[in-house]
């Protein structure tokens, strides 16, 4: 169900103040990004009216439907991709994506080299970390986690900025937000991408850089219609 986006904005960045403020942290150094995926024009466009210009989606194609008609009017925005990427997606990933969240394993990585070379563009780049090594999961284990970190940077360079997690739901995500930071500062990353609307504001006291914020919005997620059948 859509409540009032604007006003869940404006609660949520409330809610970011005072964390930042109770964690001795700059609010200025916490990117917000408005979880939009599965909401229509009709509940972002009072979003961006509002000032808000990082959004997040999950699906390629899903984005590719409805953003570069709205990026006409606000041309401000920064798009995220913060669901798992396929391969055969990467191109349109790149051509579309200000920052791409989950790069996880090594035929994503090569994919997305593959293209920010032949499209001259250079999205920020996170690698997605299964920090509680559940199966059913993206993200690179843990196990492997610091080597695959490493062999991106020297892909990469610069453009891999850091590092993203999605807590197990049932877990406190404190131990998972801090792992996650101490995983980043020994390579040497600032970003770090954790926190959704139920514990956004520990992983802003855990160092978080980047938080995804969406139900606190927007609200209940609504389903997007099937197209009709051809």
């Amino acid at each position: 169900m859509i409540m009032d986006a604007a006003q869940g904005l404006r609660e949520v960045k409330d809610r970011l103040a005072a964390a930042a403020l109770a964690a001795g942290r700059n609010l200025a150094d916490v990117t917000l990004i408005a979880v939009s995926k599965t909401f229509g024009p009709e509940a972002i466009v009072p979003v961006l009216a509002a000032g808000q210009t990082v959004f997040g989606e999950n699906r390629v194609q899903e984005a590719k439907a409805k953003w570069p008609v709205l990026r006409q009017r606000y041309p401000a925005v920064r798009l995220h991709l913060i669901g798992p990427l396929q391969s055969n997606k990467a191109a349109e990933a790149v051509a579309l994506f200000d920052a791409l969240h989950t790069i996880d394993r090594e035929k994503i990585a090569e994919a997305v080299a593959r293209e920010m070379a032949r499209q001259g563009r250079t999205p920020d780049l996170f690698v997605q970390v299964n920090t509680g090594d559940e199966a059913q999961k993206a993200g690179v284990a843990l196990a492997a986690a610091d080597g695959f970190i490493a062999a991106c940077q020297s892909r990469f360079g610069p453009a891999l900025r850091g590092l993203m997690c999605i807590p197990p739901v049932n877990e406190d995500p404190l131990p998972h937000f801090r792992l996650l930071a101490a995983m980043a500062a020994r390579h040497g990353l600032a970003g770090l991408s954790m926190g959704m609307s139920g514990d956004f504001e520990a992983a802003i006291a855990a160092g978080a850089s980047h938080v995804r914020v969406g139900s606190a919005i927007f609200g209940g997620r609504a389903a997007l219609p099937h197209p009709a059948p051809r």
